[in-house]
């Protein structure tokens, strides 16, 4: 997997796509776990020269623009947590947003608005992926959480760009959960803070679900709570058992994991180690 370290980024617009799906109350972010896990990212990449366009998506707004879910409270906080000035647009492609892009001087940092709002994001559409990718010469992938989806920002823009390589907190991300699965393949019951239930996967009901879920060789299921380098949030629990097929997504609510889904969000997580 080749590292965003490892590009020569003086000068260059680099897109970074990263998690800042973040909870907001009142209109401001009232957890920065993910900004924070991120900032290693966006320094590297600021201290090397580089013109930094980051890009997120925020709730599900599918497709349209709902005021609620802005990016521009989680500039202010991005901003704050980094150290340094984050420009902000209320658009992520289009004129408004290619003259943002283009004003960038070297080591400035400019968040586009939420991804979602357009539903070309969602449907990987190639034309929404070209004016994405038509912002900057070079992209590094941070989103963990989303480097599975089949979405412009994480699928279209990279194969239009030439330059391409994984963020800090993705590396590092890969590289624990690779860990724990090399791990779970030999006779292991338990490693670290994750948890085993020697049940069948499929029709159980399973109380509290808190991480990534998957099946393992020996058809136990496999909890990787959150801890560590991933360590968090409800918000980023919900999102793994949403994609793990739970029915109901609500942490502490009782949820059933579809056997099928489970081990697709397990091959999802293999892929994205592929690099």
């Amino acid at each position: 997997m080749k590292s965003l370290g490892d590009l020569e980024l003086r000068g260059k617009r680099v897109f970074i796509r990263v998690d800042f799906n973040v909870p907001l109350a009142g209109g401001r972010v009232t957890d920065r776990t993910r900004i924070e896990e991120t900032i290693p990212t966006v320094r590297l990449a600021c201290e090397a020269g580089a013109r930094v366009l980051c890009a997120s998506h925020l709730g599900k707004p599918k497709g349209k623009v709902e005021p609620e879910l802005s990016l521009a409270p989680v500039a202010a906080a991005f901003a704050e947590t980094l150290g340094r000035a984050v420009r902000f647009v209320e658009e992520c492609v289009g004129p408004e947003a290619e003259e943002a892009a283009r004003s960038l001087e070297p080591g400035e940092v400019l968040l586009l608005e939420n991804l979602r709002f357009h539903p070309g994001e969602e449907s990987n559409d190639p034309e929404f992926a070209k004016a994405l990718a038509a912002l900057a010469d070079c992209y590094g992938d941070d989103a963990f959480g989303a480097a599975h989806r089949a979405h412009a920002s994480v699928v279209g823009v990279p194969a239009l760009v030439a330059e391409k390589a994984a963020g800090l907190l993705l590396e590092k991300e890969v590289r624990e959960l690779s860990r724990l699965l090399d791990a779970f393949t030999g006779d292991n019951d338990r490693l670290g803070s994750s948890s085993v239930m020697d049940q069948p996967v499929e029709g159980e009901r399973i109380e509290r679900l808190e991480g990534i879920a998957f099946p393992t060789a020996s058809d136990r299921l496999v909890l990787l709570l959150p801890g560590g380098t991933g360590g968090g949030s409800g918000s980023r629990a919900r999102d793994d058992a949403e994609e793990a097929g739970a029915e109901d997504a609500d942490v502490g609510e009782l949820v059933q994991v579809r056997d099928g889904d489970v081990q697709g969000l397990a091959a999802a997580h293999r892929e994205a180690g592929d690099g």
